[in-house]
């Protein structure tokens, strides 16, 4: 393996373009604060460039105190048209949903369908495309004399890839790496915006013209990958999602009194855990000491709909908690308390690809992964590698009924899943190898 002790590495600079960052939380901001914090160590003079007032909605002050000393985070200020949403919906006498509510499949109201148009054909890519001028202008009176920074944009929201594209044809010398933590034009998200053909032409047109010119490319799946390098015409990277081994050293394991399946992050109508919910009631049923023993909470965003089934439902509101997003060092003790990670990938057509951010969480935690989505995806890939959990379609509920049973099983004699070969998702693992595909970029 090749020698990474800083002292033999010559000092490179990086600049980051970000929409997420501390204070913000969820698994988008951790990829790159994490990045930085094993990348500092090996060489990398690190700058973030992030907005000053972004509306994101997740917030995690704990994440604050991962941002590396010795990083230069500079922030500018963004106008987005999320405060004029919400003032016009007011008018309407809608109130603010819950994120999770904007992503819709079904039947919409007058207000969603002509707002969730307007944001799917007037503003290409995302709602943050009005800072790419400033940022590009900030950045070109930033920029040092002298050998300049490696440039790394990463999307969603893919507006931060135009300033790397602007500044990469303002200055064809500056190396540029864009990562896609999700797909662009093919990302379903955009499905649920009623896109005219020109607005889907207008994004596959912008996402090739930051293929072409981008240096290197990274991605989070090999799934990914493969779509990016047909769209692009060129070699695509993966560069997996991981976790902090420094975030799970403090984890308490604790024999729990009811056999405890959690599930965090989003709920929405892509990531619909119906077919887990239903096997529930069905063992509630027909097992009087399951239906005893058994405890279920959602951690993170909920969509309203999903929620109110499950509360109007008797016997499983019985046994289920809804419980807003913890900050993540309190997220991480609860992988001690916790018998089952319940997985729920987004039943669309880029289903394969999903590899989210917490599911490498739930991989470090050493809690056995029930995951429902494509049994021949990149998830199951990882969880055949890792020997960390099973997955099941979301029609297979004989197979979903008999894993959850398997685990009961196992609880209720007081055993517990072995836990899985997951080092090399560890951040500095991935770190590391990022750290080699940067070098590379120099040469």
């Amino acid at each position: 393996m090749t020698n990474l002790a800083p002292s033999t590495i010559v000092k490179r600079r990086l600049l980051i373009v970000t929409y997420y960052w501390p204070p913000s939380g969820g698994s988008g901001v951790q990829r790159w604060l994490k990045f930085c914090k094993y990348l500092a160590p090996l060489g990398w003079e690190i700058t973030v460039l992030t907005p000053e007032n972004p509306s994101f909605a997740l917030r995690d002050e704990s994440l604050v105190a991962d941002v590396p000393d010795s990083i230069e985070v500079l922030k500018l200020p963004i106008w987005e048209p999320y405060q004029v949403y919400l003032k016009i919906g007011s008018f309407f006498g809608i109130r603010a949903s819950q994120p999770t509510d904007f992503i819709k499949t079904g039947r919409k109201s007058l207000f969603a369908s002509v707002s969730g148009w307007v944001r799917g054909n007037l503003f290409i890519p995302d709602a943050r495309i009005c800072w790419v001028r400033p940022a590009v202008q900030f950045i070109q009176g930033w920029l040092p004399s002298g050998d300049p920074p490696i440039v790394i944009t990463t999307g969603p929201p893919h507006s931060m890839h135009l300033i790397g594209l602007h500044l990469k044809k303002l200055n064809p010398a500056i190396k540029w790496l864009a990562d896609f933590r999700d797909p662009w034009s093919e990302w379903d998200v955009l499905d649920t915006l009623s896109l005219t053909a020109w607005a889907r032409a207008r994004h596959r047109n912008l996402e090739r013209q930051v293929l072409t010119q981008a240096d290197r490319v990274i991605t989070i799946a090999p799934f990914h990958r493969d779509r990016l390098e047909a769209l692009g015409n060129r070699s695509v990277d993966v560069m997996t999602n991981g976790f902090d081994p420094d975030d799970f050293r403090a984890i308490t394991r604790k024999r729990t009194t009811r056999f405890t399946v959690r599930h965090v992050g989003m709920v929405d109508e892509l990531r619909d855990p119906r077919p887990f919910m239903i096997i529930l009631k069905q063992l509630m049923a027909e097992l009087p000491d399951f239906a005893r023993d058994v405890f279920v909470e959602f951690i993170g965003n909920v969509n309203t709909a999903f929620r109110q089934e499950v509360e109007e439902d008797t016997a499983l509101a019985s046994v289920t908690r809804f419980t807003r997003s913890l900050p993540h060092q309190q997220l991480v003790q609860t992988y001690g308390e916790t018998d089952v990670q319940l997985l729920v990938l987004a039943h669309t057509a880029l289903a394969p690809g999903n590899l989210p951010g917490k599911f490498f969480e739930y991989l470090a935690s050493g809690n056995p992964i029930l995951a429902i989505g494509p049994a021949s995806g990149d998830a199951q890939a990882v969880l055949a590698e890792t020997n960390a959990g099973q997955i099941f379609e979301r029609s297979d509920l004989i197979g979903i009924k008999s894993a959850l049973m398997g685990y009961y099983r196992l609880w209720k004699a007081g055993h517990s899943a072995p836990a899985g070969r997951v080092s090399q998702y560890a951040r500095p693992v991935l770190a590391a190898r990022l750290h080699q595909l940067l070098l590379s970029m120099f040469s």
